[in-house]
């Protein structure tokens, strides 16, 4: 069993340096109520501005901190003012999934309580069910390689879609394993293949591939629905869905409308998990609009810190580890429970003071 964790912390730009320290600070403390694990956090520049000064917006130097620690923890990185020559917006958070293979993207939709959310229903009001998305290959597999050819009105920009056998087998598995593991827990256990493989060679070869590896894990149940479909599914029927894998554009996508069932970005936790790496990060943007103004909403960041402890555990075999993770996720939940939370955007006035203040209240309610 290991106890001593090495972090990177990557606060990146905007909101990311008001959320971090204060997520910093919930991590420390939950640390000493339940004890048995330590976290050692260096924390580097990188993201837009350090772009825009330095000419780099990741730094060798944090790469390997990132590729040497036990994991990374992200907050967010990029401005829209801020671009490469090309027109792209910096963005080094794919260049971590790439150069680390962090294959599957987890991106948790589970509700909160007391708050205003677009969907009324009982069940929308109780949703948890997770989607997965393939983080390295996909549509964004030619970011950097895209090509335009031709001239006048002849001249067409390319994007090569690449979804390898590779790729799918090992992030099929990973929802298979995540399937199962969330049938032991009380869920569903069904994992659900979103793809476009009537219309898509590469899809149909992609859902080929989920069959194979559904027959191998035949304890957990498994089905197909076209991307459409399942836009319109998470819009109607959410709680039907346990485990969602995808493309990496589907899953882009789709992880955001997850996010809108929760209330906003501000409230949906995200991971990059590979086979030995991950890194941990909120949904959300570096929200320019709001910089300095307190009214980030930290609770993306602290749910993420809780899935970046459940993963440490679960990996080195630290129960202390996973005990603090469901802390800071009851906590949370508790906090919203009390009603007397509306982040900013959701139409309320709670900023990152008032909703860390009632997170770190509940959670000294469990020590």
């Amino acid at each position: 069993m290991k106890t001593a964790f090495s972090i990177t912390v990557l606060p990146g730009d905007g909101i990311g340096h008001e959320v971090t320290p204060i997520c910093i600070s919930l991590l420390n403390k939950v640390m000493q109520q339940v004890g048995g694990f330590s976290l050692d956090f260096e924390s580097f520049s990188a993201g837009a501005v350090h772009y825009k000064k330095t000419g780099i917006s990741l730094p060798d130097e944090a790469l390997q901190h990132a590729f040497n620690s036990d994991a990374t923890l992200l907050a967010c990185m990029g401005m829209p003012d801020i671009r490469y020559p090309d027109g792209r917006e910096i963005a080094p958070q794919l260049e971590l999934r790439e150069k680390m293979d962090l294959f599957a993207g987890v991106r948790p939709v589970k509700t909160m309580p007391g708050l205003p959310l677009p969907l009324t229903s009982k069940e929308a009001q109780n949703l948890d069910f997770v989607l997965v998305r393939e983080s390295t290959e996909g549509l964004f597999a030619s970011r950097e390689k895209f090509k335009i050819e031709g001239q006048g009105a002849e001249e067409a920009a390319y994007d090569t879609q690449k979804i390898s056998r590779r790729g799918c087998e090992r992030v099929f598995d990973f929802a298979f394993e995540l399937g199962r593991q969330r049938k032991k827990d009380g869920y569903k256990g069904l994992v659900t293949c979103v793809d476009k493989a009537n219309v898509l060679g590469s899809f149909y070869f992609m859902r080929n591939i989920f069959d194979e590896i559904a027959a191998k894990n035949t304890d957990v149940s498994h089905n197909h629905v076209y991307v459409d479909a399942a836009a319109l599914q998470l819009v109607g029927r959410p709680w039907q869905f346990d485990v969602i894998v995808t493309e990496n554009m589907f899953g882009d996508i789709l992880s955001d409308l997850g996010a809108g069932l929760m209330g906003g970005m501000g409230m949906a936790p995200s991971a990059d998990i590979g086979l030995t790496k991950a890194v941990f990060q909120p949904c959300h943007g570096t929200a320019p609009d709001i910089i300095g103004q307190g009214k980030a909403n930290p609770t993306a960041m602290f749910l993420s810190a809780a899935m970046m402890l459940q993963w440490l555990g679960n990996k080195h075999a630290n129960d202390n580890a996973v005990a603090a993770a469901g802390k800071i996720n009851l906590a949370v939940e508790n906090a919203y429970a009390t009603g007397q939370l509306l982040p900013y955007e959701l139409g309320g006035n709670s900023g990152t003071e008032e909703i860390s203040n009632l997170v770190f209240a509940e959670l000294d309610k469990l020590a």
